[in-house]
């Protein structure tokens, strides 16, 4: 494949995203026949078919999928060695592209305009989709970095947190249980509760609070998306469990109320998950470095209505890892918050992922974080 040009990798690359000869052409600026000459020439480079134009619609051979693979690498790395010259002058150019999953979309344009008024030559897009697709994305090298929560043990990734991700059972402002102190699971049973659709991350992890808790409980509804089930719960009175991100407008409106039961808020964790590379773009890495610096800022969510003009916020400050074969920390960036390695059981043990292959890693445990609360938010 001595004579493959890159401009023709590009339009392989094009097409084959698009699954469409006509649509690859449009986001290359071709007409479709300039496209189908370009995979042509490349198919006989190749020595192989590149796509099964029978099929619809048109879907990549295995010679394809592999040359797609390997077309995408030299890609990232042209990228790389772009964002290598421009930081070379002082200055970072080029384009982002950030995966993040629902509830993350609330607060990430926040983040990524403070972020543009640093480097403001940076183009930054943003996919939403469910975190499997982004992480299949992300091996891929369609995507540059994702905002999500913990990935499995045997993805791989690398996974670091910036921020904590309450989550909340909500009602109508209205709900007759709005209001009131110290609710127990059991006051819950015979409740209407509005479930997010089958294979969300959300409804699994609820699913699994309630059978630990021991409630069945009665699925009035069951809906696609955060937003559809944020406006069910407005309307027709039942209880859902979301992402505080979700509902901060609605909150600070009151028209949801935060349900004081037991146990509640369960903490998750955002993280920023990048692939495990030796070369990574300086555009990319100062985007990782930012939202770990700075995220948990932009992060925070109100769980209670707000009495004041800048609402009260729910400040956590996001963990710090800290890396020793000592078994002891060794830097702590803020002290309500560590994550340590250490060669003692742990308490609590959170997703290696991103830390298994290396060798000074023997454990990692986690403190609870401090919640620091402005003055008159109540948290539980």
């Amino acid at each position: 494949m001595r004579d493959v040009t890159l401009r023709g990798l590009r339009i392989f690359e094009a097409v084959a995203s698009a699954s469409s000869f006509s649509k690859g052409a449009e986001l290359m600026g071709l007409t479709q026949s300039a496209a189908s000459q370009q995979i042509h020439s490349l198919e006989q480079e190749a020595g192989a078919k590149l796509f099964d134009t029978q099929a619809r619609p048109i879907r990549l051979t295995d010679a394809g999928r592999e040359l797609l693979r390997h077309t995408r690498v030299v890609l990232a790395q042209l990228n790389v060695a772009a964002d290598a010259l421009s930081s070379l002058e002082g200055e970072f150019r080029g384009q982002l592209h950030l995966g993040v999953v629902s509830p993350a979309h609330y607060f990430a344009p926040s983040i990524i305009s403070a972020f543009k008024v640093r480097f403001p030559g940076v183009r930054v897009r943003i996919t939403v989709a469910k975190r499997d697709q982004l992480l299949s994305m992300l091996a891929e090298h369609k995507i540059d970095l994702i905002l999500a929560g913990y990935p499995s043990a045997q993805t791989e990734v690398e996974a670091e947190t910036f921020a904590r991700n309450p989550h909340c059972l909500v009602a109508s402002a209205d709900h007759p249980l709005a209001g009131r102190r110290g609710l127990t699971w059991q006051d819950l049973r015979g409740e209407p509760f509005i479930f997010r659709e089958d294979g969300s991350s959300t409804r699994q992890f609820f699913e699994h609070l309630l059978q630990t808790q021991g409630l069945q409980v009665n699925v009035d509804l069951e809906l696609d998306g955060n937003e559809t089930v944020k406006q069910a719960v407005m309307a027709s009175g039942g209880i859902a469990f979301l992402s505080a991100h979700v509902f901060q407008h609605e909150l600070e409106s009151g028209k949801l109320s935060v349900l004081d039961v037991e146990g509640m808020p369960k903490w998750l964790d955002w993280c920023v998950l990048t692939r495990r590379e030796q070369a990574v773009p300086a555009i990319r890495q100062a985007f990782r470095e930012f939202v770990l610096a700075e995220g948990a800022r932009y992060a925070a969510c109100s769980l209670s209505q707000a009495t004041v003009p800048d609402r009260q916020r729910a400040a956590i400050a996001p963990p710090t890892l800290v890396v020793s074969n000592t078994g002891k920390s060794e830097v702590q960036r803020d002290q309500s918050a560590v994550i340590a390695v250490a060669n003692a059981p742990s308490q609590r043990i959170r997703s290696t992922a991103g830390l298994k292959d290396r060798g000074d890693v023997h454990r990692v445990s986690i403190q609870a974080p401090r919640a620091v609360p402005s003055s008159g938010s109540r948290l539980t």
